[in-house]
């Protein structure tokens, strides 16, 4: 068991990263990545410090850490360029905050965030059949989430990427201990958005294949 959205206080999570690292290892994940809410304002900030920490905890903590952003509140049109700016900064996975029906995220952030590439757009509420249409093309994912808000479009997401054959993955988005569910909460609540069995394995697989091809590319 993986997730690929966290948060610490290097933006509104409760725990420092080694803190947030060591009761996700208890919880019995595997790999996290630290995807805390960046803008202009603080990117290399975040990915300054979340870089040398995984470089130098990763190999005491028990679980594999991994270095990343959560795009936040981004005007659409400046999105595109964030993302290639993460990734020269050394972000190994990049999301952005999607237009959760539960916060006032502007309109055409799920399309900038589609076209500028992302790795997963995050929490994408009432995403419309045509931007999942272009996440299946360009191979960016959808996250079905366990966080509570944000979860209420689960099932919207998981029928248009259904019919669309859009990739699907699970995060927690966790801020706090609580938010890091058991592996068998984690499971319910994706049935519970109308994941068959067989889904749910593929959803897990894919985060899985994401965390494959971030450790392919530090071999180059």
């Amino acid at each position: 068991m993986i997730d690929l959205h966290t948060h610490t206080t290097f933006s509104d999570g409760d725990f420092i990263p080694a803190e947030l690292a060591r009761r996700a290892r208890i919880a019995g994940y595997k790999a996290i990545a630290f995807t805390d809410h960046a803008d202009h304002s603080n990117i290399g900030h975040i990915l300054t410090n979340i870089l040398r920490m995984v470089h130098d905890y990763s190999l005491y903590q028990e679980i594999e850490l991994l270095a990343g952003v959560e795009l936040t509140h981004v005007p659409p049109a400046l999105i595109p360029d964030l993302v290639k700016k993460a990734r020269d900064l050394g972000a190994q996975i990049v999301l952005v905050h999607g237009e959760t029906i539960v916060e006032p995220v502007a309109a055409g952030t799920n399309h900038a965030a589609i076209m500028g590439g992302v790795d997963i757009l995050a929490h994408p509420g009432l995403i419309t059949p045509q931007d999942v249409a272009l996440a299946a093309e360009k191979n960016v994912c959808l996250e079905i989430t366990t966080r509570k808000g944000h979860s209420l479009t689960n099932g919207h997401v998981l029928a248009l990427a259904r019919q669309y054959k859009a990739t699907l993955v699970i995060n927690n988005d966790a801020h706090s201990g609580s938010d890091l569910v058991q592996k068998d909460i984690r499971k319910k609540i994706a049935l519970g958005s109308g994941m068959s069995e067989q889904e749910h394995a593929r959803a897990e697989q894919n985060s899985l294949d994401i965390l494959s091809g971030i450790r392919s590319a530090r071999r180059f």
